[in-house]
């Protein structure tokens, strides 16, 4: 039985080659509906989504330190719950920044590397240094 299942799945991934082909000529033509479809959830998913997850983590990250440093005092089960918070935060900030690696990779790939992404965070304007 596994190998039917494997030579199916072999079957399949051939059967499937000439689409992989394909997907060349309709990107290099801009991709018609697809193309702009794909272009608009990539842009949402980097204007919107990454930058609204990144907020809630933050979000996150702050109660899991009011949790260990303010309200956990001597209670060592809610400094327990704050350190989790924390640690679950950090995870999550590693995690949506290797999903905008990602998302950032397939722009670049549908692309050709003509548009050039930034960290939504990177956005905001910063106070020049003086000397």
């Amino acid at each position: 039985m596994k190998k039917f299942i494997n030579g199916f799945a072999a079957a399949g991934l051939v059967a499937l080659t000439p689409l992989l082909v394909n997907a060349q000529i309709v990107f290099s033509s801009g991709g018609g509906q697809f193309g702009t479809l794909l272009g608009n959830l990539l842009a949402f998913t980097n204007s919107v989504l990454i930058p609204f997850i990144l907020g809630i983590g933050f979000l996150v990250f702050v109660w899991g330190m009011f949790q260990f440093f303010i309200a956990g005092g001597a209670n060592d089960e809610a400094k327990e719950k704050g350190k989790s918070l924390i640690v679950y935060a950090v995870l999550g900030f590693v995690l949506i920044i290797v999903f905008w690696g990602i998302i950032n990779l397939i722009v670049q790939s549908v692309t050709g590397g003509n548009s050039t992404q930034s960290l939504p965070a990177s956005s905001i304007p910063l106070a020049p240094v003086n000397r």
